[in-house]
């Protein structure tokens, strides 16, 4: 007896990355394997409206629930399913695309409608800061002053993204953490935290190498600013995940962790800017996502 046909919809985000969502209607159409899955396509109108349509999916029983666009999109298409039995697909489109590249998801939409068709399933760990759902990465400092300014640029991509960082780094001055690891006190002053559940910043750029997505822990980078004169060494560390073996880099692994700052600033979720208060508490929630994954 053949086995039922699954239900997915496919969640676009019309404006993430740099356009390689265009035609994606008619790349469903030929590349799905229709034997196995019916589809609707769904476009996203704004923030947090991939959140409301995968949470709708999820409540009429659809098995899987795929987001088209960047880390973005797949943030809110999770928080929408997280908990649930449906699962998450990826057809990564966006600039970073962290989560995807951990996973070792393919860039290339044909190939990434491959693996959905495969239908291979795992289940991954998430986690939360202050309430926020994340799936890849959090974090405090300069990655989330840089995610501010990148996120009212006019252009989108790598190349902004460089720009954005290496134009805001020299000025850019450490700030003071107080950290309750699992109950442990640690005082730091450093360039940035981040609280990572995969081991991918986006665009291949890695602090943490050695993270896992399904081991029921955050790794806590804390992360010391290298000398100005010094990047030029350091920075291609971190393509070549060798930059936490550096003395600028301090990875503790946790399950519960409470950060505390001299006052509210922007934070990080998944890459998109939020503004959060001096106290920020992050847990970890194993297990918690089905993914589709090659």
């Amino acid at each position: 007896m053949q086995a039922p046909v699954k239900r997915i919809l496919f969640i676009v985000n019309p404006v993430s990355g740099v356009g390689k969502q265009k035609g994606i209607e008619q790349l469903i159409a030929k590349e799905l394997d229709t034997s196995k899955y019916s589809y609707q396509i769904a476009f996203t109108e704004g923030a947090g409206h991939a959140v409301v349509l995968s949470r709708e999916a999820a409540a009429a029983g659809t098995d899987i629930v795929v987001a088209i666009g960047g880390d973005g999109t797949v943030n809110e298409t999770a928080t929408g399913i997280v908990g649930t039995s449906t699962a998450l697909g990826i057809i990564p489109t966006g600039s970073g695309n962290g989560l995807s590249r951990h996973l070792k998801i393919r860039m290339n939409a044909k190939k990434a409608i491959e693996i959905i068709n495969n239908g291979k399933i795992k289940k991954i760990d998430t986690a939360t800061i202050n309430d926020n759902f994340f799936v890849n990465i959090a974090g405090v400092g300069f990655d989330a002053s840089v995610a501010k300014k990148f996120a009212v640029a006019s252009k989108r991509g790598f190349a902004t993204y460089l720009q954005i960082t290496t134009n805001s780094y020299k000025g850019y001055q450490p700030k003071k953490y107080t950290l309750l690891i699992d109950g442990r006190i640690i005082r730091r002053k450093a360039l940035l935290v981040s609280f990572a559940n995969s081991n991918q910043w986006g665009n291949n750029i890695s602090i943490n190498p050695g993270a896992s997505l399904d081991d029921g822990y955050i790794d806590v980078c804390i992360v010391q600013k290298v000398p100005f004169w010094k990047t030029i060494f350091f920075a291609p560390l971190l393509f070549l995940k060798r930059f936490d073996r550096t003395s600028y880099v301090e990875i503790i692994r946790a399950k519960e962790v409470q950060l505390l700052r001299k006052k509210g600033r922007s934070v990080h979720v998944d890459g998109d800017p939020k503004r959060m208060g001096k106290e920020l508490n992050i847990k970890i929630q194993p297990l918690s996502l089905n993914v589709i994954v090659p």
